[in-house]
Formats: C-alpha cells, sequence, structure tokens
C-alpha cells in the first residue's frame, strides 16, 4: 500500500518546496527567458545598442551549413558518448560485483575520474594522444596507426568521446553497481540451479531489472553530452581540426565571445535548450515505456 505525507495546513507544503523553486526560477527559468528574448536581438559586442529582429538570427542560423554541420557532430557525438558510457560502465560494475578480494581498492579506483573537472580530463587526454610527447600516440604508432588528432577530424572526435567516457563512467558505475547489488540473489542462485549460464543470468534477470537504472543513466547521458562536454572539447581539439568537432554547446560559445554575435549565440542557445528538452520528452514517453519498475 502507498504511503502519502498528508498536511494539515495548506501553506505547509509550499514553503518546505519553496527554496527549491527559488533555486530553480533563479537558476533555470530567469536564464532561460533572458536567452529567448536576446534571441530575438540584435546587439552589438558591447551592449550599447539593441534592437529587435524578431526571428531573423534563427533563420540566419539554418541557413549557415557550418551550424547545419555542428548537428551532425553533436548527434554522433552524443550517441557515442551515451552509448559506450553506458555499455563500459554496465560491464566494470559487473565485474566490481563480482570482486572479492581488494573490492574497495578496484570500485575506489573507478570512483576517481568523476573527481576531476572536465577541463583537467581533457588537458590529460591531450598529453597522454598528443601526436609528439604522447604515451598513448607513441604506442599507436608502433602499431602502425600515424595519430594526430590536430589534423585528422576522425581522430579528433575519437578524442573528445574517450575523454567524455572517462569523465562520466564513475557517475554510471555508482549507479549500476548499487543496482546490481540491490538484486536479491536468490534470484540468481535460483536461475544457476536450474542450469542458467552467466550470460543467460544477466540477460534474463538481472538486465531486466537494472532497466529503471538504465533508463535513468540514458536521459542524464544525453543531457552530459549536450552540455557539460563544452570544458573537454576546449581543452582538447577547440573544435578543430578546422569546425569538425564544434558541437552545439562549444559552438554557443564560440559565436558568442568569439565572434561576438551575441543574438546568434543566444539563438543557438535556446535551439540547444529545445533540442535537449525535446529528447528527454520523447524518452520518457517512448523509452520509458520499456522499463520495467
Amino acid at each position: 500500500m502507498e504511503k502519502r505525507a498528508l498536511f494539515r495546513s495548506g501553506w505547509l507544503p509550499w514553503l518546505l518546496i519553496a527554496p527549491q523553486m527559488a533555486v530553480i526560477l533563479v537558476f533555470f527559468f530567469w536564464p532561460a527567458s533572458q536567452a529567448i528574448v536576446q534571441s530575438m536581438q540584435a546587439e552589438d559586442a558591447f551592449g550599447t545598442s539593441t534592437s529587435f529582429v524578431g526571428l531573423d538570427n534563427f533563420v540566419t542560423l539554418f541557413e549557415d551549413p557550418a551550424y547545419i554541420e555542428s548537428f551532425k557532430v553533436t548527434a554522433i557525438f552524443s550517441a557515442l558518448v551515451a552509448v559506450c558510457g553506458i555499455a563500459l560502465s554496465l560491464v566494470l560494475a559487473i565485474f566490481a560485483d563480482r570482486v572479492v578480494r581488494g573490492a574497495l581498492v578496484y570500485k575506489t579506483f573507478l570512483i576517481i575520474p568523476y573527481a576531476v573537472a572536465p577541463a583537467i580530463a581533457g588537458v590529460l587526454w591531450v598529453f597522454m594522444f598528443s601526436p609528439s610527447i604522447g604515451v598513448v600516440s607513441h604506442g599507436l604508432r608502433q602499431m602502425g596507426i600515424d595519430w594526430n588528432h590536430l589534423l585528422n577530424s576522425g581522430q579528433a572526435l575519437t578524442l573528445i568521446v574517450v575523454a567524455a567516457v572517462w569523465k562520466q563512467i564513475s557517475y554510471n558505475f555508482l549507479f549500476f553497481l548499487a543496482g546490481l547489488q540491490s538484486i536479491p540473489k536468490a534470484l540468481i542462485e535460483a536461475a544457476a540451479i536450474d542450469g542458467a549460464g552467466p550470460l543467460r543470468r544477466f540477460f534474463t534477470i538481472q538486465f531486466p531489472l537494472l532497466s529503471p537504472t538504465t533508463f535513468f543513466l540514458l536521459v542524464i547521458n544525453v543531457v552530459y553530452a549536450f552540455f557539460d562536454t563544452f570544458a573537454i572539447v576546449h581543452a582538447t581539439t577547440e573544435g578543430g581540426p578546422g569546425r569538425d568537432t564544434a558541437i552545439l554547446v562549444y559552438k554557443v560559445w564560440h559565436d558568442g565571445f568569439k565572434a561576438l554575435d551575441l543574438g546568434g549565440s543566444a539563438a543557438q542557445s535556446v535551439v540547444l535548450m529545445a533540442i535537449v528538452i525535446g529528447l528527454t520528452v520523447i524518452q520518457f514517453r517512448y523509452v520509458e515505456k520499456k522499463v520495467q519498475y
């Protein structure tokens, strides 16, 4: 039977949620409303003159081939980050759930990347993949792979995907490990007694029971790939070579702070916000139907 909290006064529930509502209002709704207003204005770099232009910024935006290309890059990047990050984290969580000796050390090392700032994570991977002094690039050359992400756009995209997945892997790992440990061991033991092998036990028992966790992490990782990877891209490739790794969030910053197109940058941020909200709604509307709670 579901337990519900009952309040005798009508104002107490609103008082309890007021701090959180204030945070959402100040840090989400207010900046979002300002972005919408600025996206319909033409403003100089110093903010001394402003004129209303309506939807001209959006029209100019979608007529720009570079912006359309950034859509494709962002779609590929976010899909790779979400899928690779979730899959790899799940594998590591399965191994951690089976470790008996040294489990604390194993789990601690897997949590460390989450404590690293995104910009630092980007710099670390740049050093390792540096064409001249990088340890990883040196090993790749020994294998016959000429690595130079400064010139090869495919390698540059690979670099930012690897850095982004590594940064987020600890977050995914913690949720998957908690989900695995919450599954009753009696179910696994009963399946083993019935003759089910490790793979069959995982795909018929463990993975279906992890579907709520997987769905939650899918939403979080998509939002992470769209918004929280700016520092990684800026520290590793700066959108290069050319603009081949300029994902949408990086292009918002580049056009606003470097090209000084404030109206166009605001329009890009509005489009980006609409895309993320739309993807989240689609996931909750269609993907959640396959989740077993």
